[in-house]
């Protein structure tokens, strides 16, 4: 009867604890989850090694503006990744924890799900990758993995919600970059006034109608047909095509960007086309930041190109220095880059920091 009795306190505690929400034993099963891909946009590709799940988005989100991801616990990427900027950074260059300042402009987060390499020289090939890279990084988060994974193992709460997100408890390196990827696959963007035209939904001004149809169109001195040449780079959905290019910034290249990594010299001066979607949020613009507004970049494009071995043979009017633009062309362009900006995507509560 003792050992009946021992028994039975035995089982009454075990399902007290279990009843706990702040304890969990077994498994958890997680919640499929269903993204929304807009009309017209390509499905994505999920690796198969990171399932979406709300669980692990939910995670991700948190783990996003996490400041414990840092050394001093300051900094988290949502500091050089601002939702109001289309999670990219207003500073020229990007500031790491120290308050040393970095080489390159930190790149806007936006339909990364279809993106095929990271950074502005290429260098990870996937979105868990690249995440792993920025809180080690001296000049930015400057912790080591081991260090956070101490941190996060140390919160009650992360324990929980990793136990939530990848259905058995622990907490790793592995495990917090495919959570925040799951988020950040979630950044979709494609309710601008240009989708909204594509949809039926409106309609482009003239200023903006002949704006895009300049991005679309080849310029043709011979039959004197002006053109932006714009589309050979940036998709027409996407508006972002996977390419590493030397669009004509300068001469001698003190960044030599893809050779960096290769150590090619045909590859020096090439750096990551980016989407121009959310444009006019998401400056300054180019890898360093040189170009402060929309205005600059057209004029790069339209009077600026320099022309040096690299130059990307798609740059086809770099010896004329550009397209040439005329002053009410410029203005047409700029007008519809404008029509990408994506209101709704700025303002998605389900992108902002959970904890506010």
């Amino acid at each position: 009867m003792k050992r009946i009795s021992v028994l039975s306190v035995f089982i009454l505690i075990v399902v007290l604890i279990a009843c706990r929400k702040d304890v969990f034993i077994g498994e958890y099963e997680t919640t499929p989850y269903q993204l929304r891909i807009p009309q017209g946009f390509p499905q994505m590709v999920i690796p198969v090694n990171n399932p979406m799940t709300v669980e692990g988005v939910e995670l991700g989100r948190k783990l996003f503006y996490e400041e414990l991801l840092s050394a001093d616990n300051t900094q988290s990427c949502a500091s050089c990744h601002l939702q109001s900027n289309a999670f990219a950074d207003p500073r020229r260059v990007s500031v790491g924890i120290t308050g040393a300042e970095g080489t390159r402009n930190a790149m806007a987060l936006i339909n990364l799900g279809w993106e095929q390499f990271f950074f502005w020289d290429g260098r990870s090939a996937t979105l868990e990758d690249q995440i792993f890279e920025p809180i080690r990084n001296p000049v930015e988060m400057n912790d080591t993995w081991p260090n956070v994974e101490r941190k996060l193992r140390a919160s009650e709460e992360y324990r929980d919600l990793f136990h939530k997100a990848f259905g058995t408890p622990g907490i790793d390196s592995v495990r917090t970059v495919k959570a925040i990827a799951q988020f950040l696959r979630t950044l979709i963007s494609g309710n601008s006034k240009f989708d909204k035209v594509a949809r039926g939904q409106a309609s482009f001004t003239p200023s903006e109608a002949n704006g895009f149809d300049l991005f679309m169109r080849d310029k043709d001195d011979n039959n004197g047909i002006s053109g932006g040449d714009c589309f050979h780079c940036h998709g027409p959905i996407l508006m972002a095509k996977q390419l590493l290019a030397n669009n004509g910034l300068d001469t001698i290249f003190i960044d030599p960007g893809k050779a960096g990594v290769t150590f090619n010299p045909s590859d020096v001066g090439k750096f990551k086309t980016t989407t121009l979607r959310n444009i006019e949020l998401t400056g300054p613009y180019m890898h360093d930041g040189r170009f402060a507004t929309l205005e600059e970049v057209i004029n790069h494009y339209s009077s600026g190109v320099k022309v040096s071995p690299t130059i990307d043979p798609l740059m086809k009017f770099a010896a004329d220095g550009g397209v040439g633009l005329t002053p009410q062309e410029k203005i047409d362009m700029k007008n519809f880059l404008l029509t990408l900006t994506d209101w709704d995507f700025i303002n998605d509560p389900a992108f902002s920091d959970p904890d506010l």
